[in-house]
């Protein structure tokens, strides 16, 4: 027997809920009638809960609608396709079913539309090349000398190996900045909640006694009074700035020139400059197995690489080897990019002819290196941090409790 959740009125007008047990809405209204009740709605439970799932299940739908295809879903799907072809599926079949496979609707449809490009004639590698957002030029290059070559099932298996990589490589990244990411916000949030609750207090003694304040502790003051009676404007215009320094971050000379300050960091240089060798070794080595030329190979690895003092060594390096100069002699010039070692390997891989082979080792190097910095990395930065925190705390203690001090010493 269903249960249902009713609403009802009685005689006087009162509305009444509640929850009974009845064979359909008729028996349910009649019983309510004997109580002197009318009916006004009725729902079972398990369609209220069923309106709850489907509730929720647009919502998932809508946040997967909106966010973007992750580095984990076009390995997953690279890897998939690899063994479907090699096991004799066609193209089309193979997008098919990966495209039932797939849990976001976003990627769901960029499968669908390039499975619908390659039916009208398309090469796979220009039906992905329409979606740029997704698949980068890295990828569509690769797929193109995959297609042409006859090997695309292990041009396939290359490319999701190097997503692997990558997405191994940013984890680690990401994961030794958490930790110092959650101190500075919490930080932050403590600094914002005593300029609101704690100061105001002070400030109220110091008006009464009408004193001379130093210069810092007016400063206090000031932002505390602001962040109180102007909480909207504050945080519109914390949001305008957070706009306008995303926007600056793409304008090339504040590019570049906080490339060449990253790199003079002490201990983050010396990762920034890891991290992007081993980036460009094993993009590098990738292409040149997948049968791209050198030249072009480089062009596109330089467009993967996000700091843009290597882009443009690598885009130097492309023109200098059409010339027909060696890529370790051209690279010497670069050394405070590259380290030693990056261009004494790659000095080897030419002149043995294995260049791709030795990359994939050097990548694998350096990617242990990066393993070993971002373990001991949280260590490295706490000590700053502490520092960060001793000083804010020094700053708003001295010039809170130095007014209270000369007040004290007036009475």
């Amino acid at each position: 027997m269903p249960s249902y959740l009713y609403t009802a009125k009685d005689k006087k007008g009162r509305t009444q809920a509640g929850h009974l047990q009845a064979t359909d809405q008729r028996e349910l209204a009649a019983f309510l009638r004997n109580k002197e009740l009318v009916l006004i709605s009725a729902e079972t439970a398990d369609a209220k809960e069923e309106s709850a799932d489907k509730f929720s299940q647009k919502a998932i739908y809508v946040w997967r609608k909106l966010s973007r295809v992750s580095l984990v879903e076009k390995m997953v799907f690279s890897r998939h396709l690899s063994i479907m072809i090699e096991s004799g599926l066609s193209l089309t079949q193979a997008l098919q079913v990966l495209s039932e496979q797939s849990k976001s609707p976003k990627f769901k449809k960029i499968i669908n539309q390039v499975e619908e490009n390659i039916r009208q004639g398309e090469s796979f590698a220009n039906s992905l090349a329409k979606h740029p957002k997704v698949f980068n030029e890295l990828y569509v290059n690769m797929i193109k000398v995959g297609e042409t070559g006859g090997n695309l099932n292990e041009t396939l298996k290359i490319l999701s190996e190097q997503m692997r990589k990558d997405h191994e490589l940013i984890s680690r990244v990401r994961g030794a900045m958490m930790y110092p990411a959650v101190i500075v916000i919490a930080m932050v949030g403590i600094g914002i909640l005593m300029m609101v609750m704690v100061v105001p207090k002070l400030t109220s003694i110091f008006s009464e006694i009408n004193m001379d304040l130093p210069l810092s502790t007016q400063m206090i003051i000031v932002s505390s009074n602001f962040l109180r009676n102007n909480i909207i404007l504050a945080t519109v215009i914390l949001i305008v700035l957070v706009i306008l320094i995303k926007f600056s971050l793409k304008i090339k000379t504040v590019k570049q020139g906080l490339s060449k300050t990253y790199l003079l960091l002490p201990v983050f240089g010396s990762l920034i400059q890891k991290i992007n060798s081993a980036r460009f070794a094993r993009t590098f080595s990738s292409l040149i197995e997948s049968g791209l030329g050198i030249v072009e190979s480089l062009q596109i690895v330089a467009g993967t690489l996000g700091n843009i003092r290597f882009k443009e060594s690598l885009f130097d390096a492309a023109q200098q080897v059409q010339k027909g100069k060696p890529l370790s002699q051209i690279l010497i010039k670069y050394e405070k990019l590259y380290p030693p070692m990056v261009i004494q390997m790659i000095a080897v891989g030419e002149e043995t002819g294995n260049l791709a082979d030795i990359l994939k080792n050097m990548a694998d190097f350096y990617e242990e290196e990066i393993d070993n910095i971002t373990k001991n990395l949280s260590s490295i930065i706490e000590p700053i941090i502490m520092v960060v925190i001793g000083a804010a705390v020094g700053f708003f203690a001295i010039s809170m409790i130095q007014p209270m001090y000369s007040m004290m010493e007036g009475i």
